[in-house]
């Protein structure tokens, strides 16, 4: 089966409840095999509430896993906001409209200057699709270079740069892979040289380099710098430059105040990060996005999955010169893309994301996991590295000759869910534990999980 191991496995079948083996039949009937449900015994979620989630029978489970809901499940203001617009109109973008400007002004004034432009789709992949389409038009080249477990969505041509969804096999032959980045970074920098070079002489050319921030799927590398220092992106971006490429900062993971705001700084100081000229890569309003914490500007930017709090709303954002090139050469038109309830959507989850400080949250409540996991660790064999940047965590697990462990990891997202905590697995060999829950995520429900997950690697050494 394609995927990950850690996906519902159909020989598993045999051990669900009656109920549960007809919505399992009935839901591969009615959508095909192509679809993937997780853990061993799969769990029918009826209700979502901050934290929390709640499945057929009333039992609550702990949400260590969904980033869509950035501002947390049912988020009242977001939910209000929805409504109220889907109660007054709801059109596309070929109409005068205040609410799209309104968020779009708001949007660009928390990335740095030169970043001009917004161009919306309804997901995080035609997003991605849409800074490939402009980056192959500018360039007239093909090439793009993306990591060995890189996921950046599943259109087409999208999916053709996303090895992670069925191997390195089913990459485009304009594609060049690279090792995800380790340590300072280095080997990383040095390979996506050597790609770059590759492409140069081949027919193929550089179109562009697109990296997820936080590489996610790759096992979560925040990166080790400080904030707004030059981290290991900047010479990836200057090779990309110098090639005729250009450099897409895949955001719809990290982006949105996932990684934290900056050590010592106040968001309460810049409210609404509105209207600060020059743009300061180490001002609070910049630990909404994870290219700031390498002190890069990108060419362009795609954003996604948390920017609705699960409204489906995505969107592309790059330098003026580059639309406007794109503009004259073509149009751009998506039916759902930045339709008015959308965007009331966005406009509320970004107000929230401000006003109930999320970026500060993560960033307290993400140091004292970090700190929890190291404590364990110092007991716990089975934990091996632990990375993190606020509420993005990776916790690599391994065996007793410190190999990557993807049975352990398996067995552990099972256990876990039986205790009611849902959590995922990432990396090349999953065997990576993904912490990412939404960003209220709380000191108390930190506790929860930490024991939990404490108390599942006892079960299991057993």
């Amino acid at each position: 089966m394609a995927g990950p191991s850690s996906y519902f496995r159909p020989e598993n079948t045999n051990e669900l409840s009656g109920a549960e083996r007809d919505l399992v039949a009935r839901r591969e009937r009615l959508l095909g095999k192509a679809y993937r449900l997780f853990y061993d015994r799969p769990i029918e979620i009826v209700r979502g509430a901050g934290t929390k989630l709640y499945d057929a029978e009333g039992a609550e489970y702990l949400d260590v896993y969904n980033n869509v809901p950035s501002a947390g499940h049912s988020h009242p203001r977001v939910v209000e906001a929805i409504s109220r617009q889907a109660g007054t109109l709801n059109t596309h973008t070929r109409y005068l409209g205040r609410g799209i400007l309104d968020y779009s002004d708001d949007l660009l004034a928390t990335m740095p200057a030169g970043i001009d432009n917004v161009m919306f789709t309804c997901t995080g992949s035609e997003a991605n699709d849409l800074a490939l389409r402009l980056a192959k038009g500018i360039t007239g080249h093909q090439g793009v270079i993306v990591t060995r477990n890189a996921y950046h969505g599943v259109t087409t041509e999208i999916a053709a740069i996303s090895p992670s969804l069925g191997g390195e096999s089913t990459v485009a032959p304009w594609v060049r892979i690279v090792d995800a980045p380790t340590g300072d970074g280095s080997e990383f920098v040095r390979q996506v040289a050597a790609a770059t070079d590759a492409l140069r002489q081949s027919t193929h050319g550089l179109a562009a380099v697109i990296v997820d921030t936080v590489f996610a799927s790759d096992g979560v590398v925040p990166g080790l710098n400080e904030p707004g220092s030059p981290g290991f992106l900047a010479p990836v971006v200057a090779a990309t430059r110098a090639a005729g490429g250009l450099f897409i900062a895949d955001e719809v993971q990290p982006g949105f105040g996932r990684l934290g705001s900056w050590p010592g700084s106040d968001s309460a100081d810049n409210p609404g990060g509105r209207a600060r000229s020059p743009f300061d890569l180490t001002a609070p309003e910049s630990g909404l996005w994870g290219f700031a914490r390498h002190g890069i500007i990108p060419d362009i930017v795609t954003l996604g999955k948390p920017m609705g709090n699960g409204m489906p709303i995505a969107a592309m954002l790059a330098r003026r010169d580059l639309v406007e090139t794109f503009g004259a050469q073509m149009r751009y038109f998506n039916t759902f893309g930045g339709n008015p309830v959308s965007i009331a959507a966005a406009q509320a989850t970004l107000d929230v994301v401000r006003d109930e400080r999320l970026p500060e949250n993560a960033r307290v409540v993400g140091a004292y996991l970090v700190s929890g996991l190291s404590s364990l660790a110092s007991t716990a064999r089975e934990i091996g590295g632990i990375r993190g940047a606020g509420l993005f965590i990776g916790v690599d697990l391994i065996d007793a000759d410190g190999q990557p462990d993807e049975g352990l990891t398996i067995a552990l997202l099972n256990e876990l869910r039986r205790r009611h905590v849902l959590i995922g697995a990432s990396g090349l060999a999953n065997s990576t534990l993904k912490v990412r829950p939404p960003l209220p995520f709380s000191l108390t429900d930190a506790d929860r999980f930490l024991a939990e997950l404490d108390g599942a690697l006892t079960t299991l050494r057993r």
